[in-house]
């Protein structure tokens, strides 16, 4: 397989999974405290939704090397607004996912309320890396 289809392949295979690792761990945690259960937000880094963050943790790592691999490959310059755009989009997005994990990993060791900022931090993560799937589809060049 050629090296630049691989990357697409790989790139949007991370995404992919990214996204819908996401969309299932939010869904877990609605289904649970609708059916009354409080603790469920706590309970997300018990197994076996571990594997799912770490999944979407090595997402999130290959997505900045295969992203840059392939502008590099097709020889995109990186001042373009939209690469500049979706990088700054990516570094926001990536630091509100760790720091979700790790509020999310703290209430795990003590519960506490986690509240709507937790679930604003989530959305807010999940809105930037939709936005940046936008960016990259249309690549404004």
């Amino acid at each position: 397989m050629e090296t630049l289809t691989a990357l697409k392949v790989a790139h949007s295979v991370a995404t992919v999974l990214l996204l819908l690792s996401a969309l299932g761990l939010a869904i877990w945690v609605w289904r649970a405290r609708r059916n009354g259960d409080a603790t469920a937000p706590a309970r997300t880094l018990q197994r076996p939704q571990v594997f799912i963050w770490l999944l979407m943790g090595l997402a999130l790592l290959s997505m900045p090397f295969t992203g840059w691999w392939m502008v590099h490959l097709v020889g995109w310059p990186l001042g373009q607004t939209w690469l500049l755009a979706s990088s700054v989009l990516y570094t926001v997005a990536a630091l509100g996912w760790f720091w979700l994990l790790v509020r999310l990993n703290k209430s795990r060791k003590a519960p506490a309320a986690n509240g709507k900022f937790t679930f604003a931090l989530a959305l807010f993560s999940f809105v930037c890396f939709i936005a940046i799937a936008g960016l990259m589809g249309a690549k404004p060049v």
